[in-house]
């Protein structure tokens, strides 16, 4: 199956090439950026082969999947795919092209994120038990998956930028850092690393913690696996984590059509 699969999140774009199920190329574009959305989707599809039994012999022998956060980058998206390559996207969400791929146990499903869901479907995919998913992005979503594969709920927190905007807006000195990175050493030597490592210790611990939570609600410890733009600036002292893996939501995407063509036939 050949995919490109469209990760549309709250401040960029996510886009996987996908042949025969292998992923061939992962590129990042502001959501904000047309022409380099187009750009770079105009050089996936024409990665992916013909159709051979097609009798239009121009007609490529993929599907472009999308699951997004933000309505209108979809249709921005939408209306580029038409445009430059006269092809239609497949939207994944409740009451669209694809539906969910697992049942959710939360008050209003409509109301969750659909990107937690790709991530929270990756990870049981391949775990098939009980999952804690946390995905450090603009903000930290850590998620818990039942070992029946039920989406149960979860926890969203401020991610690092968002907590680094937050204390200097509503404090009269502390200074805004720019980005958070791994302490060299555990307190803070001046206000910026303070700061810096604040929200850095304050969110491996928060990770920690709920996921301590969570397996004593669940009577067992779930594995925990976390994804994101910023997993790699928390890795070094996350020992606790089972799997770190890059672009979780795009595989989920994959897995979700996958899962719903399986389903129709």
């Amino acid at each position: 199956m050949n995919i490109i699969a469209i990760d549309i999140g709250n401040t960029n774009i996510k886009m996987g090439l996908f042949i025969d199920d292998i992923e061939r190329a992962i590129d990042k574009v502001s959501g904000g950026d047309s022409a380099k959305l187009a750009e770079v989707l105009e050089t996936l599809w024409e990665k992916i082969p013909f159709l051979e039994s097609a009798k239009d012999k121009t007609k490529r022998d993929g599907v472009i999947v999308a699951a997004s956060v933000k309505s209108e980058w979809t249709e921005n998206i939408r209306q580029i795919v038409k445009d430059s390559l006269d092809e239609k996207i497949f939207e994944i969400g409740s009451g669209k092209d694809v539906p969910l791929p697992m049942q959710l146990g939360v008050e209003d499903p409509k109301k969750v994120g659909v990107d937690r869901i790709m991530c929270a479907f990756a990870a049981y995919s391949v775990v098939g038990d009980a999952a804690v998913i946390a995905d450090f992005g603009t903000a930290v979503t850590i998620d818990l998956v039942g070992a029946d594969g039920v989406f149960l709920g979860g926890t969203i927190l401020p991610g690092f930028e968002a907590g680094a905007d937050a204390l200097h807006r509503y404090t009269a000195a502390l200074p805004k850092i720019d980005k958070v990175k791994q302490p060299k050493k555990p307190f803070g030597r001046n206000t910026e690393e303070a700061i810096n490592n604040g929200l850095y210790y304050s969110a491996i611990g928060a990770l920690e913690t709920i996921s301590r939570v969570y397996s004593e609600y669940v009577g067992t410890w779930p594995q925990t696996i976390v994804t994101g733009g910023n997993m790699q600036i928390i890795k070094n002292d996350c020992d606790f984590v089972d799997s770190f893996v890059t672009d979780l939501a795009v595989k989920g995407i994959v897995l979700t059509y996958k899962k719903y063509i399986e389903e129709k036939i």
